[in-house]
């Protein structure tokens, strides 16, 4: 027993920093084993910086902007909407983490913002992964039921029932995603490393994953692809000559064939490879390909929030309206205090005389 904890101290102290960072290897043990073939930690810190600027940069826009549009007071409002404000919300949250990922990346996987900062970030890409994919789900059903069932989901589904079930999606995602705020920093040297898993934590990782992957990702999906195939089935059985109904159809239809794009390119990618990487990793091996396509899926499934204001343009209640009135509103601001500006200058200079 002593003799493997001596052996165990001694491979500890020659690698230190093995690790799984965001559900990958960190490279840094391949060159301890003279592996030059692997690449994969120049890479992230050539690709990561550049695409999550990118992704923060458009994803505050389209996402402020939403957020702005769906809190405008309005004649109307809808549970609908209210799920797209959440989903609004959650992306919003990410994505002011994503500066903070960029620079750690930039500075060669060296984390300066604290211990808790570091905890907050991993916790914030699977709280914003998941919920997304819930609310998206969320929305799928309930357009299709308004759809299918509109006078019985009428007094279902009202305001504040969207908001309990909003709630609840977080609260449950919040909860289930704690334990990965015990994911603390940790000292390589000088080199202070985050968002990294220990090795011996491994097999806990691959559970979480299994749970993450079935309730996380393949109960929502297959309830998404039902929905689609339900309103297909409908849409070409029902003649619909009202106007109303049409654009009722035709919503639903938006809303759930751009859930399931959003899902096929953000979120079924990284569930993939990411499952399929913790299933054959092993210590000292560099599986370069695999591990550069995950770092590219982790990317897209962190892109989920720049694709949902495209849904919310195309399929929200009212959005449309609301976006012109809320730009009308902001232009006659604008207007009034360009036209008051010379008007109060002229008063101030009239009353001096």
């Amino acid at each position: 027993m002593t003799h493997l904890i001596r052996m165990e101290r001694t491979f500890m102290s020659l690698h230190p920093s093995i690790s799984l960072s965001e559900m990958e290897p960190n490279a840094t043990f391949s060159n301890n084993n003279n592996n030059s073939n692997c690449t994969i930690e120049n890479f992230k810190r050539e690709f990561f910086p550049i695409v999550y600027l990118i992704i923060f940069a458009w994803g505050v826009l389209g996402n402020g902007l939403s957020i702005y549009v769906f809190l405008q007071p309005y004649k109307k409002s809808t549970s609908v909407n209210i799920f797209m404000l959440n989903l609004a919300i959650s992306d919003l949250l990410f994505i002011s983490t994503l500066p903070f990922r960029a620079d750690y990346y930039l500075r060669g996987s060296n984390w300066i913002f604290g211990d808790l900062a570091c905890r907050i970030m991993s916790y914030s890409l699977y709280v914003n992964m998941y919920s997304s994919i819930y609310f998206l789900t969320v929305l799928s059903v309930v357009r299709f039921l308004a759809t299918v069932h509109p006078f019985r989901l009428l007094h279902i589904i009202s305001i504040r029932s969207a908001w309990i079930l909003c709630g609840i999606i977080w609260i449950l995602i919040m909860a289930s995603s704690v334990m990965l705020l015990d994911r603390a920093t940790e000292q390589n040297g000088s080199i202070t490393l985050c968002l990294e898993l220990n090795l011996y934590k491994l097999t806990k990782l691959q559970t979480m994953n299994y749970i993450a992957l079935v309730v996380g990702f393949l109960l929502p999906f297959f309830i998404l692809s039902i929905c689609y195939l339900l309103i297909i089935r409908v849409l070409l059985k029902v003649e619909l000559p009202e106007l109303g109904l049409r654009v009722s159809h035709r919503k639903t239809l938006i809303t759930i064939v751009l859930a399931l794009i959003i899902f096929f390119l953000c979120f079924l990618p990284y569930h993939t490879l990411r499952t399929l990487h913790l299933v054959t990793w092993k210590v000292g091996i560099c599986r370069d390909r695999l591990h550069k396509a995950l770092v590219i899926t982790l990317a897209l499934a962190a892109a989920n929030s720049c694709f949902n204001p495209v849904l919310y343009y195309f399929a929200g209640e009212n959005f449309k309206d609301r976006l012109r009135s809320a730009l009308k509103k902001g232009h006659s601001q604008k207007a009034k205090i360009k036209c008051g500006f010379p008007v109060s200058v002229w008063l101030k200079k009239e009353t001096r005389v």
